[in-house]
């Protein structure tokens, strides 16, 4: 592997295995200990949190995402799509991505400014629930990706 479709397409990988695992501490862990610090914490004390989770979480997220989503669309242009990726496979990657940039858009970035404006339980478990839409996303592109690139290698 060493066109330029084939770094894009590991660039996705990388960074799509890594936003896997992210999602799934998120999902696991850091997402229900809300529940905990809210239960423990006054609310304007929940505010500040959040506001800082958001910002910091920023960080982190979103260059592998932006990475994700580049990469994936440049896959649908046939000059810029690796020789051993489908057309097919490139669709469903690029849908996969789509849909978790409007799960984050539509979903999760709301209930983190509802929680930012007005913390309460309700708001953590909608957060806990919707995220699995991501988690599941994810999961799918890393397995989708992890596929084709084991097909490549054999």
């Amino acid at each position: 592997m060493s066109t330029l479709p084939d770094f894009l397409f590991l660039a996705q990988f990388a960074a799509t295995l890594f936003m896997t695992g992210l999602i799934w501490f998120v999902q696991i862990v850091h997402y229900p200990l809300f529940a905990t610090v809210n239960a423990h914490i006054s609310s304007d004390a929940f505010r500040t949190y959040e506001d800082r989770h958001a910002s910091r979480t920023s960080f982190v997220v979103f260059p592998p995402m932006a990475v994700e989503l580049l990469t994936a669309l440049a896959a649908l242009f046939p000059g810029l799509r690796p020789a051993f990726l489908s057309q097919n496979a490139a669709v469903a990657s690029a849908v996969l991505v789509l849909a978790i940039w409007a799960s984050t858009g539509l979903l999760q970035v709301p209930l983190h400014h509802r929680l930012a404006s007005n913390p309460t339980a309700a708001a953590i478990r909608s957060l806990v629930l919707s995220n699995w839409v991501r988690t599941t996303l994810w999961t799918a592109r890393a397995i989708l990706l992890a596929n084709i690139l084991f097909r490549a290698i054999h």
